[in-house]
């Protein structure tokens, strides 16, 4: 239920059409047509007329770099998102999120801290974390900590690792 949603169902290339609807006065645009090209468009009319969120619905991985420079603010691949659904499935532990790290041999992974973790309680420094892999941040609360090796993984925290290949099966087994 969003209240304060209003879905238009036209075309977003036609700026008269969104003016009428006070494009102004929208938090975020989100384009979601079955054309690459039109969501894009869109989200470049609704960027013009100072939407601060743009977000794009794109079939084609083409377009993703270049949409990014001309400052669509996040893209959507269907394709993309079932891939990562099926990736996080296959993975033991429990992955939240992850994105391989381009150019690299490197994934970032977020953890769901469960009271069985492995990590529960004990402090960074005490854990036994292969040197390929690093806790970059976590977020407890809703607010995100630099880890330092004093910090304790507490029930709840969402963890951020970035690790080589090598080493994400021994990661994941910390957080089973």
């Amino acid at each position: 239920n969003l209240p304060k949603t209003l879905v238009i169902n036209g075309d977003g290339r036609n700026v008269e059409l969104l003016e009428e609807e006070n494009i102004y006065d929208m938090d975020a645009f989100i384009a979601v047509t079955g054309n690459s090209e039109t969501n894009i468009m869109s989200c470049l009319v609704a960027k013009s007329k100072s939407v601060k969120k743009t977000i794009a619905l794109v079939e084609n991985m083409d377009y993703f770099q270049l949409s990014h420079s001309i400052g669509i603010d996040t893209l959507i691949n269907k394709k993309l998102l079932a891939a990562n659904n099926i990736f996080r499935y296959i993975r033991k532990g429990d992955v939240v999120a992850m994105t391989k790290l381009n150019n690299m041999n490197a994934e970032l992974l977020e953890f769901s801290a469960k009271p069985n973790s492995k990590v529960i309680g004990k402090r960074i420094r005490d854990l036994d974390f292969p040197r390929s892999a690093t806790i970059g941040g976590i977020v407890r609360d809703g607010k995100g900590i630099i880890p330092l090796g004093e910090n304790r993984i507490e029930v709840g925290d969402r963890i951020v690792v970035c690790c080589l290949l090598r080493s994400i099966n021994k990661v994941e087994r910390m957080f089973i």
